[in-house]
């Protein structure tokens, strides 16, 4: 495929999150192009060793080398907070929707949790410390369409962190993020999908919502049982 090709094609950005690297988005970038027609870009990142504000001018530098009609974003836990703090610095820096995918918005029970434990501060790493838990977002104000896709899948390392502290992770959750905590004042849609954290990744039905936010600017909810039977 041409460069010119890519270019009359609608993106989207992928944004993995914490200790992770863009090849962990490799199922639903190839789901979003070869199922939708999408130009999909996975986007990589140092999610330990650098800030907030260095992650941000990296993510907004690799924006402007995209050159397509419109350039959504989809961004996985940590990845969705990076998105909308990128936006918060520059709110026009794409002209399509966002779409996050359990993202702990709100503050992080896990991450706290892990703080406490010895070297887990090193562990999360800065990102996390100036985003989460020095200075969490309390709204969203930007001009994109935001979506967020939460799941109740229950299984994660931040539910084994409740054995520890049995705070860490309040019900329902996904394993690592609540769903509490994926919400955010300011988002247009909201929904909660029977998945793990780490299942959102290859999940095609966290898939089609994605692209049906991405298209629609809301989710697709399902049908009663009475109404699906007629």
């Amino acid at each position: 495929m041409t460069r010119s090709d890519n270019q009359d094609r609608e993106a989207v950005v992928l944004v993995h999150g914490l200790w992770m690297h863009g090849l962990v988005m490799e199922p639903m970038r190839w789901r979003l192009e070869q199922q939708h027609g999408y130009a999909v870009h996975a986007y990589s990142y140092p999610s330990v060793v650098e800030g907030l504000d260095a992650n941000v001018d990296r993510l907004l530098a690799f924006l402007r080398g995209i050159r397509a009609p419109r350039v959504h974003l989809v961004g996985h836990s940590m990845g969705g907070v990076l998105v909308l703090r990128a936006l918060a610095r520059v709110p026009d820096a794409v002209q399509g929707r966002v779409v996050c995918l359990g993202a702990p918005l709100a503050g992080s029970g896990a991450a706290q949790a892990l703080k406490r434990l010895r070297g887990g501060e090193a562990m999360l790493g800065k990102l996390i410390r100036e985003s989460l838990l020095q200075d969490p977002m309390t709204t969203y104000e930007g001009p994109r369409d935001v979506g967020v896709i939460a799941g109740d899948g229950g299984f994660g390392i931040g539910a084994m962190l409740n054995a520890l502290e049995s705070d860490a992770l309040r019900p329902p959750h996904d394993g690592t993020v609540t769903v509490d905590e994926t919400r955010l004042p300011g988002i247009r849609d909201h929904i909660v999908l029977s998945v793990t954290h780490t299942w959102m990744l290859v999940s095609p039905e966290v898939a089609e919502q994605t692209v049906h936010f991405i298209k629609h600017g809301e989710f697709r909810r399902k049908l009663p049982p009475a109404e699906r039977s007629r």
